[in-house]
């Protein structure tokens, strides 16, 4: 298995840009001595708490002061920009990280970012399918021409091409039922979260990814990624309570947009954001530890992960160290040294 950390280079209300990139920073560094596998960079857009609307510029800062962890992108928003700039700039962090980039893409399961770009949200999957056709036919051909809905080009010639052959690893987030079995066809590895779907729901979901892959007869092992809330420290009692106010503050902000982007929306989406905002609103801190987080000791959090491991096929676990943005700083450098010291060891 790998092991990662998810970094959304969050900021308090009132605070200061500069000092949310240095204490992500110093997290990554951290990250880079302890032996973590990868770095995972939100996208956010219009967003006041969040300073990371470009992650592939954030990548090449990490690449220049690293030497051996992955950069990955989890996720790039593909249907807000222009897939060749995309496909320009990916490839180009690709070669100034010397081929440790993964492409983590997907389209977003919220509006605010699309309504902000004049995107109508009904256009996100088409747009997303013409991106990903396009990124990959730029990197692997000398020269290409495409003709969608949505994107169209002639005779283009993208450079440079990736370090990676024939092109940087994708994987693709998915949060839908229907999009697991599509992904699964397609063979991409598998980015999946528990925040908004109970565990019996995302296990069903990857069975249907998993029974597509195989039909479709790809020959690699599965990839499958898991984004979750982990807590570790050495006390039972701090590790289940010190992370309960910023770990609900999280799940409480999702079920809020859930609830305004369901009443915005119209038809399936709008019933399933309800539904699910439904569910995040009966949650209690116990219901959330059941199987939404990884919190504990050492020795609990190994036993969690191993059997969300053993239900979801998982081949890698990225952890948010500060979901919710409330753990003070010197908490996130013990879960996470703790983590990686004692967790990661016994689950390789």
């Amino acid at each position: 298995m790998r092991f990662g950390s998810f970094v959304e280079f969050s900021m308090p209300d009132g605070g200061n840009p500069a000092h949310a990139y240095a204490q992500a920073f110093d997290h990554v560094d951290m990250a880079e001595d302890l032996g973590l596998d990868v770095i995972c960079l939100a996208e956010f857009h219009f967003t006041p708490n969040r300073v990371i609307s470009s992650p592939i510029t954030v990548g090449a800062a990490i690449a220049g002061r690293t030497k051996r962890i992955t950069i990955g992108t989890s996720v790039l928003v593909l249907p807000l920009s222009n897939p060749l700039r995309v496909a320009e700039e990916a490839a180009t962090l690709d070669h100034v990280s010397d081929g440790r980039f993964e492409f983590g893409v997907g389209r977003s399961g919220f509006q605010t970012a699309y309504q902000g770009y004049g995107i109508p949200y009904s256009e996100s999957r088409d747009r997303f399918r013409e991106a990903l056709d396009v990124i990959t036919m730029a990197w692997t051909n000398d020269r290409f021409s495409y003709s969608g809905e949505y994107y169209s080009y002639e005779d283009v010639c993208v450079i440079p091409k990736p370090v990676q052959s024939p092109h940087p690893p994708i994987r693709i987030a998915a949060t839908t039922n229907d999009t697991f079995p599509v992904n699964g066809k397609m063979g991409y590895p598998l980015l999946i979260g528990l925040r908004t779907v109970p565990l019996e729901g995302v296990t069903e979901q990857v069975a249907s990814y998993k029974k597509a892959y195989k039909e479709a007869g790809h020959q690699a092992p599965m990839d499958v990624s898991l984004r979750i809330p982990v807590y570790v420290a050495e006390d039972r009692e701090a590790a289940m309570t010190e992370p309960e106010e910023s770990f609900m503050r999280q799940f409480r902000r999702l079920q809020r947009r859930l609830e305004a982007e369901g009443a915005q929306a119209v038809g399936s989406p709008s019933e399933q954001r309800t539904e699910r905002a439904a569910g995040i609103a009966s949650m209690d801190w116990e219901d959330v530890q059941r199987e939404k987080v990884a919190v504990g000791t050492p020795e609990m959090v190994v036993e969690q992960l191993s059997k969300l491991r053993e239900a979801l096929h998982l081949t890698e676990v990225v952890a948010e160290f500060n979901a919710g943005e409330l753990i003070p700083p010197e908490h996130i450098e013990r879960s996470l040294r703790l983590f990686c010291e004692k967790v990661i060891p016994e689950l390789r």
